[in-house]
């Protein structure tokens, strides 16, 4: 079992417990802890800087995976492709004023959700806000008597909150909308820039936005400790790792195993493709009849691997009979 964001959380504790750096597809390659151990065995310990709290007094880097962000922002701005919508239903008595505090003190405590990023002097840099007000909006739909329609009302404004851009430069990169269905019927949206957030840290939220509630809704303080380490010191400790001969090694390395591949998939389509994708698009749910999903499930287990790998590989094989190409990216 397993998925990416298990085995990136797995090889973190690796690094910090044994001071080796295992590469993510050892997790895939030796999928057994006897394996696993045996080949970890095998890496030299790396060399890679302690991650402690950064000066705040000057501008702060961005990750790589924030500049990846942040460069497609400046070559599409105001896309909300990138949005990260999080709709929570809540049910039974909702204490409004417990709900605010706790997403106050959620921005209050991570400072990614006070975040925004600026241009200096040629290069992205991220400016961590002492405060930022995000104020949560508030939408009843009690009026609406039918119970469908009002369904329905929920889902356009969640669709209508999820499609609306984010301004990097200005933020906030975060912001909630409370739906009142029912006296005793919610829905919170909650919508991010993934810029800062993942769907790791959306678990994160919803685990401490969950704890902060149920103590202020009694009266008690926070029962969340203070975080000693944040998402920019992540940064700032990835860019002073990765540098140098350390990044070039590695730079290196991709270069290698791309070298020589297709730059698009050669589909046959019915029209030629747009210099600038339209991401307009369809859902197409398809339901397997029991029998192929559980054949799916048993030659998973024949082969090692996982039911998504299977049906991964099913799709590679059918870009290459439509396009003839063995080389997928």
């Amino acid at each position: 079992g397993g998925h990416s964001l298990l085995a990136t959380q797995l090889v973190a504790r690796i690094r910090a417990s044994l001071g080796r750096e295992a590469p993510l597809g050892l997790v895939f390659d030796a999928p057994t802890v006897a394996e696993f151990s045996e080949r970890l065995g095998d890496i030299a310990v790396t060399q890679a800087p302690p991650l402690k709290r950064a000066s705040r007094t000057g501008a702060l880097p961005l990750s790589f995976a924030q500049q990846r962000l942040w460069f497609i922002d400046q070559l599409s701005p105001g896309s909300p492709l990138y949005n990260v919508p999080l709709p929570l239903r809540l049910e039974g008595d909702l204490d409004e004023a417990a709900l605010h505090r706790g997403f106050e003190e959620l921005v209050r405590r991570h400072e990614s959700l006070r975040t925004t990023f600026r241009t200096d002097a040629g290069q992205p840099v991220q400016d961590i806000h002492a405060e930022m007000a995000v104020p949560m909006a508030h939408v009843d739909l009690r009026h609406v008597l039918d119970e469908a329609q009002r369904q329905a009302e929920a889902v356009r404004l969640a669709t209508e909150d999820a499609r609306r851009p984010f301004d990097l430069a200005r933020g906030p990169l975060l912001r909630a909308l409370l739906l009142k269905l029912q006296p005793r019927e919610h829905v919170l949206l909650l919508t991010l820039h993934h810029i800062v957030s993942d769907g790791w840290s959306l678990g994160v939220l919803v685990r401490e936005m969950s704890a902060l509630y149920a103590s202020f809704a009694q009266g008690r303080p926070s029962p969340l400790p203070e975080l000693p380490v944040q998402y920019a010191d992540y940064a700032v400790w990835q860019r002073t790792w990765l540098q140098g001969e350390t990044l070039r090694t590695r730079l290196k390395w991709w270069a290698d195993q791309l070298a020589g591949s297709p730059p698009a998939l050669d589909l046959p389509t019915d029209r030629p493709r747009p210099a600038v994708f339209s991401h307009r698009g369809a859902t197409l749910s398809v339901a397997f009849p029991r029998a192929l999903s559980e054949a799916v499930e048993s030659l998973a287990q024949r082969e090692g691997a996982t039911p998504f790998m299977v049906l991964l590989a099913a799709f590679q094989s059918l870009l290459h009979r439509y396009s003839g190409q063995d080389d997928v990216l």
